[in-house]
């Protein structure tokens, strides 16, 4: 009989587990902001821990964390990089189950390099596999779908 997983969280406060889900946002996509830190729109730059393909342009989904910079939105944030983590995408998430989920927008929360939220509130539903991934994310969440 197998081992049960088990779900370690890291120093970052993000837990080890990951399912596979379909990369639906490559580098260069607009995200909405759904914290209130101030941004409105955010681009992303780089996907962190992503391992691709020579010639593959690297893409992130949801529960990933990404780096990237203001867009839109207070002028103290913009043209300045930061990590923040994946909450919602267009792209369909295929669960276990094989129920397939699709939001609206894509969007992220900003995060500090510790692993903290920068925001207080997240606005808008959060998908349950980044909720599941980074505890703190779901602690703030309104609603986990």
């Amino acid at each position: 009989m197998p081992a049960p997983k088990t779900r370690a969280v890291s120093a970052r406060g993000m837990v080890e587990y990951r399912p596979r889900i379909a990369r639906g946002l490559p580098i260069g996509s607009r995200l909405v902001c759904a914290d209130n830190t101030g941004a409105k729109e955010l681009k992303l730059i780089n996907v962190r821990g992503y391992r691709g393909r020579l010639r593959r342009k690297p893409a992130a989904c949801v529960g990933d964390m990404i780096m990237v910079s203001v867009a839109k939105g207070a002028p103290d944030l913009r043209k300045i990089v930061f990590p923040a983590v994946v909450v919602r995408q267009v792209r369909a998430v295929r669960r276990p189950d094989g129920t397939r989920l699709t939001f609206e927008d894509n969007a992220a929360v900003i995060m500090t390099p510790e692993g903290e939220l920068k925001g207080t509130e997240i606005r808008g539903p959060v998908a349950k596999e980044a909720a599941e991934r980074w505890p703190r994310v779901a602690n703030l969440a309104s609603t986990v779908i």
